[in-house]
């Protein structure tokens, strides 16, 4: 079946990047933009003023659903990212641009409601038990459906767009969880990303930035939080200062702007004043954990918890 206006499809590629519009992309960008999307290779690419280019808005991970509200004749689609919250663009979710050749039609078949959780940090797709990887770049949090029992450490899911299931390392799943996280869990989850690169609209573990750090690490554990920082903070409960703990959110915003940054506690306030996080830099352009410097304390907001 083809691609058509009005209904869902979903992502048949391990990342898939979504862009503001099919001319923002640069030559850059081809990597990113084939039937196989090689995120690394485009990441590795980048250069530091590439990577912050506003041409990007988010990523998608294998099996994520979107509704194709247009199809262009020249191979884009545009699609709203059903699972990433973004009421201020649209109620339905965040809007944006794919390649048609990464979606694919759904197939009710595949359907299920004890989906499997990628938790390896970054994981391939073979074609049978210890075969070749077909799909490499899968990356946590992606979720799959089991295509039947595992059988010597290796676990069969069905693939969107593949005929035939594919097989990957049984301990790199886990049952999608019943029940929300401690945020010690998805502190855990973001801990795994330190040093991945600094990529605006990132939302992987080939590269990331701020507000995807924290959907991705709830992501894991089947809390879907807005994509951007600021509607982040709308989603979470406010907390008094001093009263945060590691894995609560801090929220940055200068006077009289909106939120611009968001990281995650990494510790306990100390008696000294000092406050840790975890967050994706954008002036060193990668995951680090640090105290709060003089300028960021100088534009701390808020203490968020999830």
């Amino acid at each position: 079946m083809e691609l058509q206006p009005g209904r869902e499809a979903v992502v048949r590629v391990a990342v898939a990047t979504l862009w503001t519009s099919p001319e923002a992309v640069r030559p850059v960008d081809r990597p990113a933009l084939t039937a196989g999307a090689d995120i690394l290779a485009w990441v590795s690419g980048l250069d530091t003023d590439q990577q912050v280019g506003d041409c990007v808005l988010s990523q998608l991970l294998l099996g994520e659903r979107v509704l194709v509200s247009e199809v262009r004749p020249d191979g884009w689609a545009r699609v709203v990212a059903v699972e990433q919250p973004a009421a201020k663009l649209d109620p339905r979710g965040y809007p944006g641009w794919l390649p048609t050749d990464q979606l694919t039609t759904v197939d009710p078949a595949t359907r299920t409601d004890h989906p499997l959780v990628v938790d390896a940090t970054v994981t391939g797709l073979h074609a049978e038990p210890s075969g070749p990887v077909v799909l490499p770049g899968v990356v946590v949090g992606t979720r799959l459906v089991p295509a039947g029992p595992a059988r010597d450490g290796w676990r069969p899911v069905h693939v969107p767009g593949r005929a035939a299931p594919l097989w990957l390392l049984d301990d790199h799943l886990v049952p999608a969880p019943a029940a929300s996280p401690a945020a010690e869990q998805a502190l855990a989850v973001a801990q795994r990303l330190l040093d991945v690169a600094y990529i605006w609209g990132g939302l992987s573990a080939h590269g990331i930035d701020c507000s995807g750090l924290v959907h991705l690490a709830w992501r894991r554990f089947g809390v879907l939080l807005p994509r951007d920082a600021d509607d982040q903070a709308v989603a979470t409960t406010p907390l008094a200062l001093g009263a945060e703990r590691p894995g609560d959110l801090y929220f940055f915003a200068r006077p009289g702007r909106k939120i611009h940054h968001i990281g995650i506690v990494t510790a306990t306030p100390g008696d000294d004043g000092e406050r840790r996080m975890l967050h994706a830099c954008y002036r060193r352009r990668r995951v680090i954990e640090e105290p709060l410097p003089a300028d960021r304390t100088a534009t701390l907001v808020g203490a968020h918890r999830v």
